[in-house]
């Protein structure tokens, strides 16, 4: 019951001790109308809300960051009565609103409402219950909707940019030319063939043989680049609106960039994740990017390893990287250090320092030292 079906109860209940008490029909009559508007109401709202139907469902899982997707709601009732219209309750990206939709028995009302895609992440999305009203506003009765809110993924979208390069000979021909000179690491034989080189050729199987056999050796795989993302909490961002979101969404498609930009040319990439929620991405084909994008849309971005720790930690990755991505909202001492011996070890580092800042007088004095160790320092401003 609301508050205005609690005033027509009181004035029911007034009504009808002033007929008893004073003996006046006029009182009576009142009460008895109250009471039938208060039987219908119930009558009619009771009937709504046992016939009432929802379904909802979105019209794509995911969709790209600054693209929209749609809820769809359908309702449907069958009291043949006049009843009120049915409200809505919507979630979607931690905010509620009211949705209204017209009273109309035996049919069913779909309704579309759109779902703006602004940061990165994953968010329910959906009705998260329905109200059944009478005529008069007396009575309303709460109604589960026959399908829960359903998570809409928002992906991050990359961004162009220059690809890294490996250090002069780690690009994997001159480690191919390393070993098939290298007579440890012999994989098969084949036939001589014209043009091989003499010390090639397994003398001891080729006199067993009668015939010239030369050894074939494993072709190496080539250098693996390491994406390195600070899943900690974004720094900075409190001056703007919605600055945190932002920063999420540029560390990410950040990272989405650069791995495209590598798998494009069948370059094995490694991002280890080490947020809250663990995990590890590999692949050479471009046809893992969608699963990168998952996997960085539901990473909340909190809680996680401390990334100068990080660092120190992925050292042990350096013998088969040749390049080494390093993406992050933080610049600080520790983690000029941590980059530092990284690129002791041998691959190429580019750091991509994503702040609303870039000109801040506190960073340079880190930047001028990993340029000096040779790192390329790159600056990324959130949209």
């Amino acid at each position: 019951m609301t508050r205005r079906g609690a005033a027509v109860l009181t004035a029911l209940i007034t009504g009808a001790l002033c007929a008893l008490s004073l003996g006046n029909l006029l009182y009576l009559y009142v009460a008895i109308l109250l009471a039938l508007v208060l039987l219908y109401s119930f009558i009619t709202c009771l009937w709504a809300k046992r016939t009432a139907e929802c379904r909802q469902h979105l019209s794509a899982s995911s969709v790209s960051r600054g693209e929209s997707a749609q809820l769809v709601v359908q309702v449907y009732h069958a009291c043949p009565l006049p009843v009120g219209p049915l409200r809505g309750e919507y979630l979607y990206a931690g905010q509620e609103g009211e949705l209204l939709f017209p009273s109309a028995p035996f049919k069913s009302v779909t309704r579309r409402f759109p779902l703006s895609a602004r940061h990165v992440g994953r968010y329910d999305a959906g009705v998260s219950a329905l109200w059944a009203g009478d005529l008069f506003g007396l009575f309303r009765m709460k109604i589960r909707p026959a399908a829960a809110p359903s998570p809409l993924t928002v992906l991050p979208r990359p961004f162009d940019i220059e690809k890294p390069r490996f250090n002069l000979g780690d690009d994997g021909a001159a480690a191919l030319g390393r070993t098939q000179e290298d007579y440890s690491a012999p994989e098969d034989v084949r036939a001589y063939r014209p043009g091989d080189a003499m010390k090639r050729i397994h003398w001891k199987l080729s006199s067993r043989k009668r015939e010239l056999l030369v050894r074939r050796f494993e072709t190496p795989a080539p250098p693996d680049t390491l994406i390195l993302l600070d899943c900690d909490t974004p720094l900075g961002g409190e001056k703007v609106a919605e600055g945190k979101e932002c920063l999420r969404d540029a560390l990410c498609e950040t990272a989405v960039a650069v791995a495209r930009l590598q798998m494009e040319d069948q370059s094995p990439v490694r991002l280890p994740i080490y947020g809250s929620r663990a995990n590890e991405f590999s692949s050479d084909h471009a046809a893992g990017l969608a699963l990168l994008q998952e996997m960085l849309a539901a990473q909340p971005f909190g809680g996680g390893e401390d990334f100068a720790r990080v660092l120190n930690l992925e050292l042990r990755r350096m013998r088969r990287t040749g390049a080494a991505i390093i993406i992050t909202t933080r610049l600080d001492a520790q983690i000029v250090e941590g980059v530092s011996h990284i690129r002791r070890m041998g691959p190429n580092v580019r750091l991509y320092l994503v702040t609303y800042q870039p000109e801040d007088p506190a960073y340079q004095p880190f930047v001028t030292r990993l340029q000096h160790h040779l790192v390329e320092v790159c600056y990324v401003t959130p949209a």
